[in-house]
């Protein structure tokens, strides 16, 4: 028998993805997640482009 997707999926997800886990205050989740609903995208996709902008900006600030 094959493998099933879920399977395949975590495997891929070790092999191509790394894992940051973040912390905020209690309540701070509902409203980080109710502006990424806003903006069209998921929690995931609301952090990982703030931190990608953050970056953009400071290497053209010369910071490191």
């Amino acid at each position: 028998m094959g493998k099933t997707s879920v399977a395949v999926k975590e495997k891929y997800n070790k092999k191509a993805y790394e894992d940051v886990r973040l912390r905020v205050k209690k309540g701070q989740k509902e409203v980080i997640q109710a502006r990424a609903d806003a903006l069209g995208k998921s929690l995931n996709g609301y952090v990982t482009d703030l931190i990608a902008e953050d970056l953009k900006n400071s290497a053209g600030n010369g910071e490191k």
